[in-house]
């Protein structure tokens, strides 16, 4: 597949290009995370805070029930917003991998298109079956490649709606709560 250095030499900067890529979007990822995850301890600590002193002034059993409810329908349109948050993390780190996957995958099966072609051009008499198979199989691996990319978005989607409708069904089930 590879005749001179430079071909080498050129797989093996795109391969590093690659390597690069995916360490680049996974340390994006991790940062958008660990500030996610910072600024949910802070506002978990000003709750907590809150909550404390709004506690020490409670008079009678009836006023610490209602805080009850109200803390806990707070307490679950946080989690919400933060799992919302966490989503939209890693579908937009699963969208920027699958971009960068499309796109060297596609570069590959160029260079495998164009080296099958200067064999073809070398190749000796009779060689057509051989040369035919070996077209045949990059082809149906070609296919098999954009059937799992397909797949994989559509999964993607589906979960996606998925996310959306739970957390609409949850932050209605919120509000119908408040409402009583």
């Amino acid at each position: 597949m590879f005749s001179t250095p430079d071909q080498i030499t050129e797989f093996n900067k795109t391969a590093l290009e690659a390597v690069l890529g995916f360490a680049k979007i996974s340390f994006d990822a991790t940062e958008r995370l660990i500030g996610l995850n910072m600024e949910a301890g802070k506002e978990a600590f000003a709750e907590a805070t809150k909550t404390a002193k709004t506690l020490v002034d409670v008079k009678d059993v009836q006023d610490l029930m209602g805080m009850r409810t109200k803390f806990t329908e707070g307490g679950v349109e946080k989690v919400m917003e933060y799992s919302r948050s966490i989503y939209e993390v890693t579908q937009h780190t699963q969208a920027q991998m699958s971009a960068l996957v499309e796109g060297h995958t596609a570069e590959f099966q160029k260079s495998v298109a164009a080296n099958i072609e200067k064999a073809v051009k070398s190749a000796p008499a009779g060689a057509d079956v051989a040369i035919a198979a070996v077209k045949s199989s990059v082809a149906a691996t070609a296919a098999a490649m954009d059937s799992l990319t397909k797949a994989a978005k559509q999964v993607s989607s589906f979960a996606d709606a998925s996310m959306k409708a739970t957390s609409e069904a949850t932050t209605a089930a919120v509000k119908t709560s408040k409402a009583k």
